[in-house]
């Protein structure tokens, strides 16, 4: 067993909670600009002293509407202003929030606000309305419903209008670190979603050192950002309440098919995302210049960029590397970044493995990407690459406070002051978790002697072939998916003589790939193309010189549609379904290895 430690530099107070950073702000920063809200064709500025404002108005609508200390609050939603206005209103309310994916069906969306037992709760639309209503009959807990974009919102602030702000001064204060500010329900690969309890010392503990640590992002003048992500997902959710406490200016968008649009006219400074969005960035790239004649040009730039990446890690570019790197960064590089805002200084990514080539490229192109990792369960994140500390192909080092053991069978434990307290309602899972403090995470990992930490893969998804071989599919399968002509990657084997794969197409490469080849069709027509093939088995070959023989993709199947969260193959999270995925394509499996 190997166990790494990071000193702690800051410690969580023994009183106050997440609601003093936006007093704090008001009193101090009024007049500054908070955050900036999508309206028509540009952003509206709001100041700290207005976002106070409209957090206090919505908690004694709340306080109004019967919401006491300790209560739970759904709040189903898109990423938006008024999810940040809201979930900080709950905790004015001295309530907890408990957040849920807008695209959940009423079937989950009934599991969670029936587990939690939530006595409100707050839908965006009437369509998320309506999926709340289809699931009443099972909420005895469920006292009133509000619909922000039908007018409730408007009419439950009216109703808190003699609320005194004395009484929300007094609800917010009986509010300690101790408390509990959100139930956070795990995505579900399998099995029913479970709610981790986050406390407001949770919260704190990891934004009060994680701004310190990424102060290049979070305490640089004018520093902003744009988050895309959903607010539902503990890794936005933390990015947002760590940009209030570091004072950043914030806006939000969940018009992922217009993100560049958006990008370049909010133009921040930094981003997060999960790996699949930084994919679809470098595969449109990609695509399109291949479909404009230029796709040599880019292959040489990509190429280029990696290289000079790959050279900062050891004495440096020389001579002719950094020309070459100079004349693609005013051919390419250049159009990169302007495409995600100009401004862009860095990226922060989570979710899921990176990569090494992307992390090389998008480095080498001047947008260096932080990779770090985390759980729910950990309230975000426990291990992060720093822009002075930074070793690609890993996930960074513990964050101060926090320390990594290494088990004898691989897996990753930590300890600190961002892990959860524990499963709402299951003591079970809980015990099964969290063993004298430490949390047993599922993932398999090692650790260098500096501490870095590098994912391996997940204990529950090792494959054993029928040969006894282990195999961690997540290595195969990231190197496959960084083809432009991929989408999503499955590696299967588990009891079988060899590895294999289930691939899917991603639908618009698919469709400049077709037309740099003068030829129509979809995702379906590829299939079976002997050319689709080749190219697959490019990226097959690719991923295999990273493993053993034995651990090799020996064949592979091109399915005839993409794995998406609307199919219901992917989480929210975008992770893999692999029961879902095993069961929906058994016959394509099955004739892998007949």
């Amino acid at each position: 067993m190997r166990e790494f430690a990071a000193p702690t530099t800051w410690d969580v107070p023994l009183v106050g909670n997440l609601t003093d950073d936006v007093v704090d702000n008001a009193d101090q920063y009024g007049d500054q600009v908070a955050f900036s809200r999508r309206e028509g064709a540009g952003w509206a500025d709001v100041t700290w002293a207005e976002f106070l404002a409209d957090v206090t108005a919505a908690a004694k609508g709340l306080l109004a509407a019967g919401v006491e200390v300790g209560d739970r609050v759904a709040l189903v939603s898109k990423t938006r202003y008024a999810w940040t206005v809201l979930d900080y209103a709950i905790w004015f309310a001295g309530a907890v929030t408990v957040p849920v994916y807008e695209t959940s069906s009423a079937e989950q969306i009934g599991w969670i606000l029936a587990d939690s037992g939530a006595m409100l709760a707050l839908a965006e639309t009437p369509a998320h309305l309506a999926r709340i209503t289809e699931a009443a009959a099972r909420l005895p807990d469920l006292r009133r419903t509000v619909c922000i974009d039908a007018g409730d919102l408007e009419r439950l602030v009216a109703a808190g209008a003699d609320v005194t702000d004395a009484t929300v001064d007094e609800r917010r204060a009986a509010v300690t670190p101790d408390s509990l500010a959100s139930l956070i329900y795990t995505s579900g690969t399998t099995g029913r979603p479970k709610g981790c309890r986050l406390t407001h010392g949770n919260f704190m503990a990891e934004v009060g050192v994680a701004t310190r640590e990424l102060h290049d992002l979070f305490e640089v003048e004018g520093a902003s950002t744009l988050l895309f992500l959903p607010l539902a997902h503990v890794f936005a959710r933390v990015i947002s309440v760590g940009c209030v406490r570091a004072r950043v200016r914030v806006g939000h968008t969940a018009d992922v098919q217009h993100l560049v649009d958006d990008l370049a006219a909010f133009r921040p400074t930094f981003i997060l995302a999960v790996p699949r969005v930084f994919e679809k960035v470098f595969n449109t790239a990609s695509g399109r210049a291949a479909s404009d004649g230029k796709g040599r040009v880019f292959d040489a730039a990509v190429s280029t960029a990696i290289a000079y990446s790959q050279a900062q890690d050891r004495r440096g570019p020389g001579v002719l590397l950094r020309g070459r790197h100079a004349m693609f960064d005013r051919l390419v590089y250049v159009r990169l970044r302007a495409a995600l805002g100009g401004k862009l200084q860095y990226a922060v990514s989570g979710g899921a493995p990176l990569g090494e080539r992307l992390a090389h490229f998008y480095r080498g192109a001047g947008v260096p990407i932080l990779e770090g990792y985390g759980l729910t369960e950990t309230t975000a994140a426990l291990t992060v690459n720093l822009p002075a500390a930074q070793r690609i192909g890993t996930v960074g080092r513990p964050l101060p406070g926090t320390t990594v053991r290494v088990a004898d069978d691989g897996e990753l434990l930590f300890f600190g002051d961002q892990v959860f307290e524990g499963y709402w309602r299951d003591d079970a899972a809980t015990q099964e978790s969290l063993v004298d403090g430490w949390l047993h995470t599922g993932d398999v990992g090692e650790m260098d002697d500096d501490g870095y930490v590098r994912i391996t893969g997940r204990l529950k998804e090792i494959l054993v072939t029928a040969g006894g071989k282990n195999v961690a599919p997540a290595v195969l399968e990231d190197r496959v998916r960084a083809h432009p002509l991929v989408s999503q990657c499955m590696v299967v084997g588990d009891g079988r003589p060899f590895v294999a794969a289930l691939v899917t197409l991603d639908a618009e490469a698919a469709q400049d790939w077709l037309a740099t080849r003068n030829r129509a069709g979809t995702v379906a027509d590829l299939v079976h193309d002997r050319e689709a093939r080749a190219d697959v088995q490019l990226a097959v070959d690719d991923a295999n010189a990273s493993v053993s023989r034995a651990e090799a993709i020996r064949t592979f199947a091109i399915v005839d549609r993409d794995w998406t969260e609307e199919t219901g193959e992917l989480t929210p999270t975008l992770k893999l379904k692999r029961s879902l995925v095993l069961r929906r394509f058994h016959d394509e499996v099955e004739a892998l290895y007949h």
